[in-house]
Protein backbone atom coordinates (compact mmCIF):
# COMPACT_ATOMS: atom_id res chain seq x y z
CA UNK A 1 0.00 0.00 0.00
CA UNK A 2 1.67 2.96 -1.14
CA UNK A 3 1.94 5.98 1.10
CA UNK A 4 1.20 9.42 -0.39
CA UNK A 5 1.29 12.92 0.44
CA UNK A 6 -2.20 14.02 0.05
CA UNK A 7 -4.24 11.08 1.09
CA UNK A 8 -7.44 10.75 -0.34
CA UNK A 9 -10.21 8.47 1.70
CA UNK A 10 -10.63 4.90 -0.38
CA UNK A 11 -12.81 4.13 -2.87
CA UNK A 12 -15.76 1.55 -2.37
CA UNK A 13 -13.94 -1.38 -3.42
CA UNK A 14 -10.37 -0.49 -3.01
CA UNK A 15 -7.88 -1.94 -0.85
CA UNK A 16 -6.82 0.19 2.48
CA UNK A 17 -3.70 2.38 1.87
CA UNK A 18 -0.90 3.32 4.62
CA UNK A 19 -0.66 7.14 4.20
CA UNK A 20 2.28 8.66 4.10
CA UNK A 21 3.64 11.74 6.23
CA UNK A 22 2.97 14.75 4.75
CA UNK A 23 5.80 18.02 4.69
CA UNK A 24 4.00 20.09 7.51
CA UNK A 25 3.58 16.85 9.89
CA UNK A 26 5.78 17.33 13.04
CA UNK A 27 4.65 13.63 13.93
CA UNK A 28 7.28 12.67 10.71
CA UNK A 29 10.08 15.36 11.25
CA UNK A 30 13.62 14.42 11.14
CA UNK A 31 15.25 13.74 14.41
CA UNK A 32 19.11 13.73 15.09
CA UNK A 33 20.67 10.79 15.74
CA UNK A 34 23.67 9.13 17.95
CA UNK A 35 26.09 10.27 14.86
CA UNK A 36 24.76 13.91 15.47
CA UNK A 37 24.84 14.12 18.89
CA UNK A 38 28.43 12.75 19.40
CA UNK A 39 29.53 15.63 16.67
CA UNK A 40 28.12 18.07 18.80
CA UNK A 41 29.24 16.98 21.85
CA UNK A 42 33.07 16.40 20.79
CA UNK A 43 33.15 19.80 19.23
CA UNK A 44 31.67 21.54 22.42
CA UNK A 45 34.28 19.73 24.52
CA UNK A 46 36.81 20.29 22.82
CA UNK A 47 36.43 23.98 22.30
CA UNK A 48 35.42 24.64 26.51
CA UNK A 49 38.95 22.59 27.40
CA UNK A 50 40.52 24.53 24.81
CA UNK A 51 39.34 27.75 25.71
CA UNK A 52 39.47 27.17 29.52
CA UNK A 53 43.23 26.28 29.29
CA UNK A 54 44.43 28.00 26.41
CA UNK A 55 44.86 25.95 24.03
CA UNK A 56 44.31 27.14 20.43
CA UNK A 57 45.31 23.15 18.99
CA UNK A 58 42.35 21.78 20.73
CA UNK A 59 40.11 24.52 19.33
CA UNK A 60 41.21 23.64 15.83
CA UNK A 61 40.79 19.79 16.61
CA UNK A 62 37.03 20.54 16.95
CA UNK A 63 36.94 22.36 13.80
CA UNK A 64 36.07 19.22 11.72
CA UNK A 65 33.26 18.20 13.42
CA UNK A 66 31.76 21.62 13.46
CA UNK A 67 32.23 21.51 9.57
CA UNK A 68 30.92 18.02 8.66
CA UNK A 69 28.16 18.72 10.87
CA UNK A 70 27.35 21.88 9.05
CA UNK A 71 28.19 20.22 5.69
CA UNK A 72 25.60 17.45 6.16
CA UNK A 73 22.86 19.47 7.55
CA UNK A 74 22.94 21.87 4.95
CA UNK A 75 21.82 18.79 2.34
CA UNK A 76 18.87 18.33 5.37
CA UNK A 77 15.97 17.27 3.40
CA UNK A 78 12.64 18.65 3.86
CA UNK A 79 10.64 15.50 2.72
CA UNK A 80 10.39 11.92 4.06
CA UNK A 81 10.59 9.26 1.88
CA UNK A 82 7.06 7.04 0.79
CA UNK A 83 7.06 3.21 0.97
CA UNK A 84 4.89 0.76 -0.40
CA UNK A 85 4.62 -3.29 0.02
CA UNK A 86 3.56 -5.36 -2.75
CA UNK A 87 3.46 -9.20 -2.74
CA UNK A 88 3.39 -10.56 -6.36
CA UNK A 89 2.77 -14.20 -4.83
CA UNK A 90 -0.89 -13.79 -2.69
CA UNK A 91 -1.57 -17.44 -3.60
CA UNK A 92 1.07 -20.22 -2.90
CA UNK A 93 1.46 -24.01 -2.17
CA UNK A 94 3.52 -26.03 0.05
CA UNK A 95 7.30 -25.49 -0.65
CA UNK A 96 6.68 -23.10 -3.30
CA UNK A 97 8.34 -19.51 -3.86
CA UNK A 98 6.61 -16.34 -2.54
CA UNK A 99 7.71 -12.75 -4.07
CA UNK A 100 7.28 -9.28 -2.95
CA UNK A 101 8.99 -6.21 -2.55
CA UNK A 102 9.25 -2.97 -0.52
CA UNK A 103 9.28 -0.12 -3.29
CA UNK A 104 10.95 3.17 -1.58
CA UNK A 105 10.38 7.12 -3.21
CA UNK A 106 12.46 9.84 -2.10
CA UNK A 107 10.72 12.88 -3.24
CA UNK A 108 13.25 14.72 -1.69
CA UNK A 109 16.12 16.41 -4.20
CA UNK A 110 18.66 15.91 -1.38
CA UNK A 111 19.77 12.06 -1.49
CA UNK A 112 19.21 9.66 1.48
CA UNK A 113 22.51 8.18 3.02
CA UNK A 114 20.61 5.05 3.35
CA UNK A 115 16.90 3.60 4.05
CA UNK A 116 16.70 0.60 6.50
CA UNK A 117 14.14 -1.76 5.72
CA UNK A 118 12.59 -4.17 8.46
CA UNK A 119 10.59 -6.89 7.35
CA UNK A 120 9.06 -9.69 9.50
CA UNK A 121 7.35 -12.84 8.12
CA UNK A 122 5.92 -15.46 9.51
CA UNK A 123 8.23 -18.33 10.85
CA UNK A 124 6.85 -20.61 7.94
CA UNK A 125 8.10 -18.38 5.24
CA UNK A 126 11.66 -18.97 4.97
CA UNK A 127 12.69 -15.92 3.66
CA UNK A 128 16.22 -15.68 1.56
CA UNK A 129 16.12 -12.22 0.48
CA UNK A 130 14.43 -8.76 2.27
CA UNK A 131 14.08 -10.11 5.13
CA UNK A 132 15.63 -8.91 8.96
CA UNK A 133 16.67 -5.72 8.84
CA UNK A 134 17.93 -4.41 5.01
CA UNK A 135 19.96 -0.98 3.63
CA UNK A 136 19.69 1.09 0.74
CA UNK A 137 20.64 4.08 -0.08
CA UNK A 138 18.76 6.34 -2.61
CA UNK A 139 19.49 9.14 -4.75
CA UNK A 140 17.27 12.25 -4.75
CA UNK A 141 13.93 12.27 -6.85
CA UNK A 142 14.57 8.98 -7.06
CA UNK A 143 13.73 5.51 -5.70
CA UNK A 144 14.55 1.79 -4.96
CA UNK A 145 12.78 -1.66 -4.51
CA UNK A 146 14.23 -4.16 -1.70
CA UNK A 147 12.86 -7.40 -3.03
CA UNK A 148 11.50 -9.96 -1.06
CA UNK A 149 11.77 -13.77 -1.76
CA UNK A 150 11.11 -17.14 0.71
CA UNK A 151 9.97 -20.30 0.31
CA UNK A 152 7.01 -21.22 2.03
CA UNK A 153 7.59 -24.14 3.86
CA UNK A 154 3.70 -25.30 5.36
CA UNK A 155 -0.12 -24.63 4.47
CA UNK A 156 -2.39 -21.56 5.92
CA UNK A 157 -2.58 -18.07 6.09
CA UNK A 158 0.78 -16.65 6.57
CA UNK A 159 2.14 -12.90 7.17
CA UNK A 160 4.87 -10.63 5.68
CA UNK A 161 5.20 -7.38 8.11
CA UNK A 162 4.59 -5.15 9.47
CA UNK A 163 7.34 -3.42 7.38
CA UNK A 164 8.91 -0.93 9.20
CA UNK A 165 11.09 1.83 7.29
CA UNK A 166 13.35 4.18 8.38
CA UNK A 167 15.71 7.22 6.08
CA UNK A 168 18.93 8.31 6.96
CA UNK A 169 19.92 11.54 5.51
CA UNK A 170 22.69 14.24 5.98
CA UNK A 171 25.63 11.76 5.76
CA UNK A 172 23.78 9.70 8.35
CA UNK A 173 22.84 12.54 11.19
CA UNK A 174 19.14 12.71 10.68
CA UNK A 175 16.60 10.09 11.11
CA UNK A 176 13.21 9.88 9.49
CA UNK A 177 9.80 8.95 12.05
CA UNK A 178 9.19 5.16 11.29
CA UNK A 179 6.65 4.75 8.39
CA UNK A 180 5.17 1.52 9.07
CA UNK A 181 3.43 -0.48 6.51
CA UNK A 182 0.46 -2.98 7.12
CA UNK A 183 1.12 -6.86 6.95
CA UNK A 184 -0.31 -8.74 4.09
CA UNK A 185 -1.49 -12.13 4.18
CA UNK A 186 -0.03 -15.10 2.04
CA UNK A 187 -2.10 -17.82 1.23
CA UNK A 188 -0.22 -21.07 0.93
CA UNK A 189 -2.12 -24.28 -0.06
CA UNK A 190 -1.07 -27.62 1.03
CA UNK A 191 -0.19 -30.35 -1.30
CA UNK A 192 -2.33 -33.37 -1.84
CA UNK A 193 -1.00 -36.04 -1.67
CA UNK A 194 -1.14 -38.12 -4.55
CA UNK A 195 -3.85 -40.49 -4.06
CA UNK A 196 -5.59 -43.13 -6.43
CA UNK A 197 -8.58 -45.72 -5.32
CA UNK A 198 -10.19 -48.34 -6.77
CA UNK A 199 -13.05 -47.36 -8.63
CA UNK A 200 -15.54 -49.11 -5.47
CA UNK A 201 -18.28 -46.76 -4.13
CA UNK A 202 -20.65 -48.69 -1.42
CA UNK A 203 -23.88 -46.44 -2.65
CA UNK A 204 -24.02 -44.09 -5.89
CA UNK A 205 -27.32 -42.69 -5.73
CA UNK A 206 -26.04 -39.56 -7.56
CA UNK A 207 -27.47 -38.36 -10.93
CA UNK A 208 -24.55 -39.47 -13.42
CA UNK A 209 -21.25 -40.48 -12.66
CA UNK A 210 -19.08 -43.02 -13.05
CA UNK A 211 -19.68 -45.42 -10.18
CA UNK A 212 -22.06 -48.41 -10.88
CA UNK A 213 -25.37 -48.36 -9.17
CA UNK A 214 -27.98 -50.99 -8.28
CA UNK A 215 -30.52 -49.16 -10.34
CA UNK A 216 -31.24 -50.19 -13.97
CA UNK A 217 -30.31 -47.59 -17.05
CA UNK A 218 -28.48 -46.76 -19.54
CA UNK A 219 -24.29 -47.76 -19.20
CA UNK A 220 -22.14 -50.58 -19.76
CA UNK A 221 -22.22 -52.34 -16.59
CA UNK A 222 -23.92 -55.52 -17.90
CA UNK A 223 -26.68 -56.89 -14.81
CA UNK A 224 -28.38 -59.78 -16.78
CA UNK A 225 -30.56 -60.93 -19.44
CA UNK A 226 -34.18 -60.24 -19.45
CA UNK A 227 -37.14 -60.53 -21.42
CA UNK A 228 -37.88 -57.62 -23.77
CA UNK A 229 -40.28 -55.11 -23.03
CA UNK A 230 -41.83 -51.97 -24.98
CA UNK A 231 -39.72 -49.42 -25.37
CA UNK A 232 -36.21 -51.54 -24.98
CA UNK A 233 -33.51 -50.74 -28.03
CA UNK A 234 -32.84 -53.36 -30.57
CA UNK A 235 -29.09 -52.73 -30.07
CA UNK A 236 -29.56 -54.34 -26.54
CA UNK A 237 -31.02 -57.29 -27.99
CA UNK A 238 -29.12 -60.66 -27.22
CA UNK A 239 -29.74 -62.50 -30.28
CA UNK A 240 -28.20 -65.98 -29.06
CA UNK A 241 -30.27 -66.29 -25.93
CA UNK A 242 -33.51 -64.52 -28.20
CA UNK A 243 -32.91 -67.40 -30.83
CA UNK A 244 -32.06 -70.49 -28.07
CA UNK A 245 -35.62 -69.24 -26.17
CA UNK A 246 -37.52 -68.13 -29.50
CA UNK A 247 -38.39 -64.84 -28.32
CA UNK A 248 -36.85 -61.74 -27.56
CA UNK A 249 -34.44 -60.94 -24.58
CA UNK A 250 -32.17 -57.91 -23.81
CA UNK A 251 -29.37 -57.33 -22.05
CA UNK A 252 -29.96 -55.95 -18.62
CA UNK A 253 -27.82 -53.09 -17.46
CA UNK A 254 -27.39 -50.89 -14.51
CA UNK A 255 -26.43 -47.03 -14.29
CA UNK A 256 -23.59 -45.56 -13.94
CA UNK A 257 -23.78 -42.76 -11.24
CA UNK A 258 -22.25 -40.06 -9.33
CA UNK A 259 -21.41 -40.55 -5.26
CA UNK A 260 -21.19 -38.31 -2.15
CA UNK A 261 -18.21 -38.52 -0.19
CA UNK A 262 -17.93 -36.90 3.16
CA UNK A 263 -14.33 -36.01 4.68
CA UNK A 264 -14.66 -35.64 8.45
CA UNK A 265 -11.54 -33.65 10.02
CA UNK A 266 -10.72 -35.36 13.33
CA UNK A 267 -9.31 -31.30 15.09
CA UNK A 268 -9.62 -32.23 19.11
CA UNK A 269 -5.68 -33.04 19.18
CA UNK A 270 -2.24 -32.64 17.74
CA UNK A 271 0.92 -35.12 17.85
CA UNK A 272 4.04 -35.16 16.15
CA UNK A 273 6.41 -31.98 15.01
CA UNK A 274 5.36 -30.28 12.23
CA UNK A 275 8.65 -29.36 10.00
CA UNK A 276 7.40 -28.31 6.67
CA UNK A 277 7.25 -31.12 3.71
CA UNK A 278 10.11 -32.94 5.27
CA UNK A 279 7.99 -33.75 8.71
CA UNK A 280 4.07 -34.11 9.43
CA UNK A 281 2.35 -33.77 12.26
CA UNK A 282 -0.96 -35.04 12.91
CA UNK A 283 -2.78 -31.70 11.48
CA UNK A 284 -0.28 -31.65 8.51
CA UNK A 285 -1.30 -35.28 7.59
CA UNK A 286 -4.97 -34.58 8.19
CA UNK A 287 -5.14 -31.52 5.79
CA UNK A 288 -3.03 -32.93 2.99
CA UNK A 289 -4.66 -36.39 3.10
CA UNK A 290 -8.11 -34.41 2.88
CA UNK A 291 -6.58 -32.10 -0.19
CA UNK A 292 -5.56 -35.60 -2.06
CA UNK A 293 -9.10 -37.43 -0.98
CA UNK A 294 -10.91 -34.75 -1.98
CA UNK A 295 -8.94 -34.05 -5.31
CA UNK A 296 -9.35 -37.50 -6.44
CA UNK A 297 -13.09 -37.71 -6.52
CA UNK A 298 -14.05 -34.21 -7.27
CA UNK A 299 -11.91 -34.80 -10.57
CA UNK A 300 -14.01 -38.40 -11.29
CA UNK A 301 -17.33 -36.02 -10.94
CA UNK A 302 -18.13 -37.17 -7.55
CA UNK A 303 -19.84 -34.42 -5.09
CA UNK A 304 -17.47 -34.21 -1.65
CA UNK A 305 -18.09 -32.13 1.43
CA UNK A 306 -15.84 -31.60 4.22
CA UNK A 307 -16.76 -31.13 8.10
CA UNK A 308 -15.07 -30.56 11.02
CA UNK A 309 -15.09 -33.01 14.50
CA UNK A 310 -14.26 -30.47 16.77
CA UNK A 311 -16.31 -27.58 19.20
CA UNK A 312 -16.72 -25.27 15.88
CA UNK A 313 -18.06 -27.78 13.61
CA UNK A 314 -17.34 -26.23 10.69
CA UNK A 315 -18.74 -27.39 7.48
CA UNK A 316 -18.29 -26.99 3.96
CA UNK A 317 -21.38 -28.31 1.68
CA UNK A 318 -21.53 -30.93 -0.86
CA UNK A 319 -20.40 -29.83 -4.75
CA UNK A 320 -18.74 -31.11 -7.36
CA UNK A 321 -16.24 -30.12 -10.07
CA UNK A 322 -12.84 -27.87 -10.08
CA UNK A 323 -14.41 -25.00 -8.27
CA UNK A 324 -15.03 -26.99 -5.14
CA UNK A 325 -11.53 -28.68 -5.12
CA UNK A 326 -10.63 -24.49 -5.22
CA UNK A 327 -12.85 -24.10 -2.58
CA UNK A 328 -12.26 -26.96 -0.39
CA UNK A 329 -8.20 -25.88 -0.61
CA UNK A 330 -9.48 -22.40 1.15
CA UNK A 331 -11.55 -23.96 3.34
CA UNK A 332 -8.78 -26.33 4.72
CA UNK A 333 -6.67 -22.96 4.88
CA UNK A 334 -7.89 -21.96 8.41
CA UNK A 335 -8.27 -25.48 10.13
CA UNK A 336 -6.76 -25.37 13.65
CA UNK A 337 -6.91 -28.01 16.52
CA UNK A 338 -9.39 -27.12 19.15
CA UNK A 339 -8.32 -29.01 22.30
CA UNK A 340 -10.95 -28.13 24.71
CA UNK A 341 -14.44 -28.54 24.16
CA UNK A 342 -17.22 -30.42 23.76
CA UNK A 343 -17.29 -32.37 20.63
CA UNK A 344 -20.60 -31.53 18.18
CA UNK A 345 -21.45 -35.17 18.77
CA UNK A 346 -25.51 -34.63 18.04
CA UNK A 347 -24.78 -32.58 15.22
CA UNK A 348 -22.83 -34.27 13.76
CA UNK A 349 -25.50 -37.21 13.06
CA UNK A 350 -27.54 -34.92 11.36
CA UNK A 351 -28.57 -36.29 7.84
CA UNK A 352 -27.95 -33.16 6.38
CA UNK A 353 -24.72 -33.06 7.55
CA UNK A 354 -24.44 -37.00 6.91
CA UNK A 355 -26.37 -38.21 4.22
CA UNK A 356 -27.03 -41.77 4.22
CA UNK A 357 -25.68 -43.35 1.31
CA UNK A 358 -22.41 -40.84 1.32
CA UNK A 359 -19.21 -42.57 2.12
CA UNK A 360 -17.71 -41.26 5.09
CA UNK A 361 -13.86 -40.94 5.44
CA UNK A 362 -13.14 -40.15 9.22
CA UNK A 363 -9.43 -38.61 9.27
CA UNK A 364 -8.15 -39.50 12.88
CA UNK A 365 -5.15 -39.86 15.00
CA UNK A 366 -7.62 -41.82 17.25
CA UNK A 367 -6.37 -39.93 20.75
CA UNK A 368 -9.35 -39.16 22.06
CA UNK A 369 -12.20 -41.30 23.46
CA UNK A 370 -14.80 -39.18 21.55
CA UNK A 371 -13.52 -39.96 18.18
CA UNK A 372 -13.95 -43.58 18.64
CA UNK A 373 -17.55 -43.57 20.18
CA UNK A 374 -18.27 -40.79 17.21
CA UNK A 375 -17.41 -43.80 15.06
CA UNK A 376 -18.91 -46.64 16.83
CA UNK A 377 -22.32 -44.40 16.50
CA UNK A 378 -22.10 -43.71 12.74
CA UNK A 379 -21.65 -46.95 12.18
CA UNK A 380 -24.60 -48.34 14.50
CA UNK A 381 -26.67 -46.02 12.27
CA UNK A 382 -25.89 -47.75 9.41
CA UNK A 383 -23.96 -45.36 7.41
CA UNK A 384 -20.37 -46.37 5.15
CA UNK A 385 -18.16 -44.94 7.37
CA UNK A 386 -13.82 -45.65 7.39
CA UNK A 387 -11.60 -44.54 9.71
CA UNK A 388 -8.21 -43.06 8.44
CA UNK A 389 -5.61 -42.88 11.00
CA UNK A 390 -3.38 -39.93 10.41
CA UNK A 391 -1.01 -40.57 13.37
CA UNK A 392 3.02 -39.97 12.74
CA UNK A 393 4.92 -43.21 12.94
CA UNK A 394 7.28 -41.14 14.75
CA UNK A 395 4.91 -39.41 17.38
CA UNK A 396 6.62 -39.47 20.74
CA UNK A 397 5.61 -37.76 24.16
CA UNK A 398 7.06 -34.67 24.36
CA UNK A 399 8.62 -34.87 27.78
CA UNK A 400 10.53 -37.75 28.78
CA UNK A 401 11.17 -39.62 31.65
CA UNK A 402 12.31 -42.90 33.46
CA UNK A 403 8.85 -44.34 32.72
CA UNK A 404 8.44 -42.77 29.28
CA UNK A 405 9.25 -45.94 27.17
CA UNK A 406 6.96 -48.56 29.41
CA UNK A 407 4.12 -45.71 29.05
CA UNK A 408 4.35 -45.64 25.42
CA UNK A 409 3.87 -48.77 25.15
CA UNK A 410 0.83 -49.29 27.25
CA UNK A 411 -0.42 -46.69 25.39
CA UNK A 412 -0.09 -47.97 22.31
CA UNK A 413 -1.75 -51.51 23.37
CA UNK A 414 -4.52 -49.98 24.62
CA UNK A 415 -5.18 -47.86 21.13
CA UNK A 416 -4.50 -51.21 19.27
CA UNK A 417 -7.42 -52.19 21.74
CA UNK A 418 -9.59 -49.29 20.45
CA UNK A 419 -8.98 -50.15 16.43
CA UNK A 420 -9.71 -54.00 17.66
CA UNK A 421 -12.88 -52.67 19.26
CA UNK A 422 -14.12 -50.18 16.22
CA UNK A 423 -13.12 -53.17 13.87
CA UNK A 424 -15.47 -55.43 15.98
CA UNK A 425 -18.67 -53.18 15.65
CA UNK A 426 -18.25 -52.58 11.29
CA UNK A 427 -15.65 -49.84 11.12
CA UNK A 428 -12.51 -50.57 9.22
CA UNK A 429 -9.56 -48.39 10.33
CA UNK A 430 -6.55 -48.37 7.87
CA UNK A 431 -3.90 -46.34 8.30
CA UNK A 432 -3.14 -43.05 6.12
CA UNK A 433 -0.17 -44.19 2.86
CA UNK A 434 -1.06 -42.34 -0.30
CA UNK A 435 -2.31 -43.70 -2.97
CA UNK A 436 -3.35 -47.30 -2.55
CA UNK A 437 -4.16 -47.17 1.02
CA UNK A 438 -7.62 -47.53 0.74
CA UNK A 439 -8.42 -49.63 -1.95
CA UNK A 440 -8.81 -52.80 0.18
CA UNK A 441 -11.00 -51.48 2.52
CA UNK A 442 -13.15 -49.82 -0.05
CA UNK A 443 -14.07 -52.68 -2.03
CA UNK A 444 -14.42 -54.87 1.26
CA UNK A 445 -16.94 -51.73 2.22
CA UNK A 446 -18.75 -51.80 -1.36
CA UNK A 447 -19.24 -55.64 -0.71
CA UNK A 448 -20.87 -55.20 2.49
CA UNK A 449 -23.12 -52.61 1.54
CA UNK A 450 -24.77 -55.36 -0.64
CA UNK A 451 -25.36 -57.29 2.22
CA UNK A 452 -28.21 -56.61 4.84
CA UNK A 453 -27.41 -54.34 7.93
CA UNK A 454 -28.61 -54.10 11.33
CA UNK A 455 -29.38 -50.39 11.93
CA UNK A 456 -30.77 -49.09 15.08
CA UNK A 457 -33.04 -46.44 15.13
Amino acid sequence: MRTQDNPQPPQPGEQPVLRGPSEDSAVYDWVPTRALRRAVGMALVLLIIGVTIGRLDLVVLGLPFVLGAGWGLARRPRRVPTAELTVDTTISAEGGTVLGRVSIDNPDPAPLSGVAVRTPASPWLRMHTGAGEYMASVPGRSGTDVLIEGRAMRWGRHRIGPVEVRGYAADGLLRSRAIRLPATTVKVHPVAQPFEAADAMPKAAGIAGTHRSRRPGESGELAGVRPYQPGDRLRRVDWRVSLRNRELYVNATLSERDAEVVLVLDVLHEAGRSAGPASASVLDTTVRAAAGIGEHYLHRGDRVSVLEFGPSARYLRASSGHRQFLTMLEWLLDVRVWPSGVAPTSRLLSPRLLPPNALILFLTPLLDERSSTMLAQLARTGRFVLAVDTLPDNARPVQTSEWTDLAYRLWRLDRDNTIGRLREVGVPVVAWAGAGSLDEVLRDVTRMAGAPRAVLR
